[in-house]
């Protein structure tokens, strides 16, 4: 694996996760209603609070 394979894999999570930050805050900020409407709240596990689908260079659970 080369430097530049490396640099470009990194360089797309950081982007995924972006994307996904960005998306995150879109849905937080429509109302209560209309995120359970959409199934939002199931997206986290509540007993624990984690949230699934952070990228794995963050070391989160997917």
């Amino acid at each position: 694996m080369s430097i530049l394979s490396s640099i470009g894999r990194i360089a797309t999570e950081i982007s995924a996760a972006r994307a996904r930050y960005q998306t995150e805050r879109a849905i937080h900020s429509l109302p209560i209603e209309l995120q359970k409407d959409i199934g939002w709240p199931e997206a986290a596990d509540t007993k624990t609070g984690t949230r699934y689908g952070v990228g794995s260079w963050a070391g989160g659970v997917k």
